[in-house]
């Protein structure tokens, strides 16, 4: 499957490409407008224009600046290009990063590329006429850049099981080389008889083999890294991965100079070390990078390839002259066919039909919104129980289509810990070069022989290697992964315990969230028993989510359930009726009994008016021309999410806000709570991601939710914490995913992630600091190469030794 969108300008929020969006989301705004007198600008809904009141807009996003990004640098993109996702294999640092992005930017037909390193792939805007992609994998290829569609997971399984051979065949082959050292050669350079005395073809035969397994370590299990020193080189940028290769092929170098005129005296054991210790690290790491991996594959999968259009000339309603069509060729005003359980292609208007259309996917509402003739409905919603018949939009694009390109903005800009380290090389591998030569010259002028200087500098190359610097993250990393999954959190992402201490500002989604997400009958105010298995016996001919939640409540409370003919029953746009036992009964909306002679009892007009007053949908139930009793149905709060939201809260150390795409009336409930600062409904999902970006104002921002549309505000966030029993795509966005549905554990993230922060910095601390003593002592000659090899050893497992510890 190809996840291939065309490009139509920019999704992001207020653009320019679209004049008459809305001011916050840039989604389209109705006629009139959404508007307010206290705040400029028009909106495309209420929620937007209470984010815009409250937040103001000092951190919106410069219209200019999003369309550049969006289209990947380039100056102009025409309207026909189009734009494809390639998962790239091998990218390790911000260097892999920038030179994938300019050699696919180097293709013909390609308008722009971005590649991200956060989640190994690469975004090309491209002329399908004139671009040769295939030529673009095989030009990274070249490089051991591995290209593939972002959904062949079982390609991405592959690369995972390549690089662990490369791991595990340098392990074999370096533990073979250290056995030599062990047995022969150490215990000769500190002047003890070797296990067996060697003569001079014994001395030949074991360097020869040293060499050999050395060359397959640096090569094999190296070139990763000696393809990131090259790709630095090229790239002008400078990496961790350059200095690595220098320290390790030096010693290489030299040893096998040394053999080759007869010294014994080699540093072979020092080039297997740097590179087992490094490798592994990375390896590590891409371990970790890759459950993030998946996350724009799963949401294009999501969206529609193709669409039911109907052919000029065809009968209007038969729905039989119909031509399957991909999306590129929908134009503005052509009428598509869309039948129940399928996602609407593209954003546009009914034309023809009602029907229940689910928006949680987009929107994040839990209640479907029945659409008729003259209503707007978005790109990937979901038509539930009637087809439709919809006109294309002016642009012919999806809303789903713009959470793609949200997510991938979002998500690509995100930094971290090896980024920081990427940027710390770009001082570093200098100055260690410079230090180095330095200290090479200096024993030359000092009369030192050649290979004194020679020894010297390379010395400072091997002291200085970064091994500790390297794994100072990732090893406290995987002792807080290995602590948080204990309780129940799974780690996606090491930025959680960089910010996760520095929240200023939690948001919660509420639907899914701090509710239970999931639409049941919470009471029945009446007659109880009679009313909802007569309820149930029509609304299983409805599939309606309420119709679902009725049937539900009935099973669960064990009501007969009387048999009822599907001739004998109608469903309407509000509800169905139909005849139960010989009575005719009317069961939905209080206007549909209402328009079919039924009289609500006051006590029944008062319990619809609590209901919506909480946020719940009331069904009425009636027959013999009155009410017979109400089913509130709704999705109820968590029983801990007060006790949760205070323990965030921290006694006002930080803020708590509550987002929902649901109604003022099912958020109200939670502006009582003394801890939360601020309630925003009827948000849509872009405006929840422009939200969050304008909390970030206020400081570090974490954002928990569960759902598909939350998915861009999770990745907007410093920090996004999923519930596992959301959606795949939300838990792919988030950096941290709870296990279960109990929102309890949100508190020990938290707690967690301050401890694994101490770890952290304590790790880097104590590497500066080694390197910070052992480089002048290396320049000065105090140090020779196997010292320094032990030197940076013994750095490592200082911080191996740290990380290993309890976080209790």
């Amino acid at each position: 499957m190809s996840t291939t969108t065309r490009s139509r300008g920019s999704a992001g929020a207020g653009s320019d490409a679209d004049a008459e969006g809305c001011d916050l989301c840039g989604l389209p705004t109705p006629t009139p407008p959404v508007t307010g007198d206290d705040v400029s600008g028009e909106f495309c809904c209420r929620g937007c224009l209470e984010i815009t009141r409250a937040l103001g807009d000092a951190a919106s996003a410069d219209p200019e600046t999003v369309e550049r990004e969006l289209a990947g640098g380039a100056d102009e993109v025409p309207d026909d290009a189009e734009r494809t996702y390639m998962a790239v294999d091998g990218m390790h640092c911000a260097t892999c990063e920038a030179f994938v992005s300019g050699t696919a930017r180097t293709c013909e037909g390609v308008y722009a590329a971005e590649a991200s390193y956060a989640n190994d792939m690469v975004r090309v805007t491209y002329d399908p006429e004139t671009a040769d992609l295939d030529g673009l994998s095989g030009t990274l290829a070249r490089y051991g850049y591995g290209t593939r569609d972002p959904e062949e997971r079982e390609a991405a399984e592959r690369s995972d099981n390549q690089v662990a051979r490369f791991v595990i065949g340098g392990g074999v082959f370096g533990m073979m080389v250290m056995l030599w050292y062990v047995l022969f050669l150490y215990p000769t350079y500190v002047g003890v008889q070797p296990v067996v005395e060697l003569g001079v073809f014994d001395g030949i035969y074991i360097l020869g083999n040293i060499w050999v397994m050395t060359s397959i370590v640096l090569f094999y299990t190296g070139f990763p890294i000696l393809r990131g020193a090259l790709v630095s080189l090229r790239a002008g940028q400078p990496n961790m991965d350059l200095l690595v290769s220098l320290a390790a092929t030096s010693a290489y170098v030299y040893s096998t100079a040394a053999v080759l005129v007869g010294e014994t005296h080699v540093y072979f054991d020092v080039t297997v070390a740097i590179i087992l210790v490094v490798t592994l690290g990375n390896y590590y790491e891409d371990r970790i990078k890759r459950k993030a991996a998946g996350m724009l594959s799963d949401l294009a999968a999501s969206r529609v390839s193709e669409a039911r259009r109907r052919v000029e000339g065809g009968v209007d309603g038969a729905g039989d002259a119909v031509e399957m069509v991909a999306l590129d060729a929908l134009e503005s005003g052509d009428l598509v066919e869309v039948r129940p359980g399928e996602r609407v292609p593209v954003d546009g208007t009914v034309r023809e039909g009602t029907a229940a259309v689910d928006e949680a996917l987009v929107t994040g509402e839990s209640m479907p919104r029945t659409k008729r003739p003259g209503d707007d409905v978005l790109g990937g919603t979901v038509v539930t129980d009637r087809p439709l018949v919809v006109a294309v939009g002016e642009d012919a694009t999806s809303t789903l289509d713009r959470l793609v390109e949200l997510l991938w903005d979002i998500q690509s800009a995100r930094s971290g810990v090896q980024r920081l380290a990427d940027k710390l090389a770009t001082i570093f591998v200098p100055t260690v070069l410079v230090l180095a030569a330095v200290a090479f010259g200096w024993t030359l002028f000092s009369g030192g022989t050649p290979t004194d200087a020679l020894l010297v500098g390379l010395t400072v190359l091997i002291v200085s290697c970064p091994c500790a610097l390297g794994l100072a993250t990732p090893l406290a990393v995987a002792s807080g992964i290995k602590e948080a999954a204990s309780r129940g959190i799974v780690v996606a992402s090491e930025a959680v315990f960089e910010a996760v201490p520095d929240v200023d500002v939690v948001v919660f989604d509420k639907t899914g969230t701090l509710t239970d997400g999931d639409m049941a009958v919470l009471r029945v105010v009446g007659d109880e028993t009679a009313a909802v298995a007569a309820a149930a016996a029509l609304e299983r001919f409805s599939a309606h989510p309420l119709a679902t939640a009725v049937v539900e409540a009935a099973e669960e409370t064990g009501a007969s359930v009387p048999e009822v003919s599907a001739d004998d029953v109608t469903v309407h746009d509000r509800g169905v009726s139909g005849e139960v036992d010989g009575e005719r009964v009317v069961v939905g909306h209080p206007d549909l009994l209402r328009d079919e002679g039924v009289t609500l009892a006051p006590v029944h007009e008062t319990a619809v008016e609590a209901a919506r007053d909480e946020g719940a949908v009331p069904v009425v139930v009636g027959w013999a021309g009155r009410s017979r009793a109400v089913l509130v149905v709704g999705d109820e709060p968590r029983a801990a999410w007060d006790d949760v939201v205070a323990a965030v809260a921290e006694g006002g150390r930080r803020e708590v806000v509550v987002l929902t795409g649901d109604s003022e009336r099912a958020a109200r409930r939670f502006r009582d709570h003394p801890d939360v600062t601020d309630v925003f409904a009827g948000v849509p999902p872009e405006a929840k991601a422009e939200t969050v970006e304008r909390l970030r104002t206020r400081g570090t921002v974490a954002m928990v939710g569960d759902g598909s549309n939350d998915a861009p505000a999770l990745a907007a966030a410093d920090i996004g914490i999923a519930l596992g029993t959301g959606t795949d795509i939300a838990g792919d966005a988030a950096d941290a995913v709870l296990v279960g549905r109990d929102i309890d554990a949100i508190p020990e993230v938290f707690s967690l992630s301050a401890g694994v922060n101490r770890r952290i910095r304590g790790n880097l601390a104590w590497a500066f600091g080694y390197n910070a003593v052992a480089i002048p002592l290396a320049a000065l000659g105090v140090l020779n190469p196997l010292f320094a090899a032990v030197a940076m050893g013994t750095s490592s497992l200082l911080v191996v030794a740290n990380s290993a510890r309890s976080l209790d």
